[in-house]
């Protein structure tokens, strides 16, 4: 299969998640348009903050839930909760990944701020949860041990 084959599949598939996410009302047109393409496509930490829109600060109120030690770096579960009021958006960061920013959930109005999912970690390293709540970024920090890579490892 040829690279731009995949990359067409890549993209038919995006656009068809996010379509779907418009049709049912969980995300408006202006939020799909306003995805971070290329903070997913950063190669560092600090590009993929700047894509998201710049150093968050540290907040006691913005809580990351990942394990200690992940015996498996192909699915850990890692989630976020936010009990900043205004909470808008949720980014997941995965530090030493080839490409940090691993999810982005976008919080409707009126909506608990509380995400999980799982993720892919290619060696031991922090996790970060990104939240902007009121315009402002705020974060939270662990770090995640992993004894079987799940990034080529």
């Amino acid at each position: 299969m040829s690279i731009r084959s995949n990359r067409r599949r890549a993209v038919l598939k995006a656009g068809g998640a996010v379509a779907t996410l418009v049709s049912l009302g969980l995300i408006t047109a202006e939020q799909a348009l306003a995805l971070p393409r290329e903070a997913f496509a950063s190669k560092s930490l600090a590009e993929a903050l700047k894509a998201i829109g710049g150093e968050p600060a540290t907040n006691d109120q913005v809580q990351i839930i990942s394990p200690d030690i992940a015996e498996n770096g192909a699915v850990v579960p890692v989630g976020a909760a936010s009990k900043l009021p205004n909470t808008t958006e949720i980014y997941l960061l995965v530090e030493k990944n080839p490409t940090p920013l691993a999810a982005v959930f976008m919080i409707p109005a009126g909506t608990e701020a509380d995400v999980q999912t799982r993720l892919k970690m290619g060696q031991s390293t922090n996790v970060l949860a990104v939240v902007k709540a009121d315009g402002k970024l705020y974060s939270a920090v662990k770090e995640t041990k992993v004894t079987l890579g799940g990034c080529g490892g």
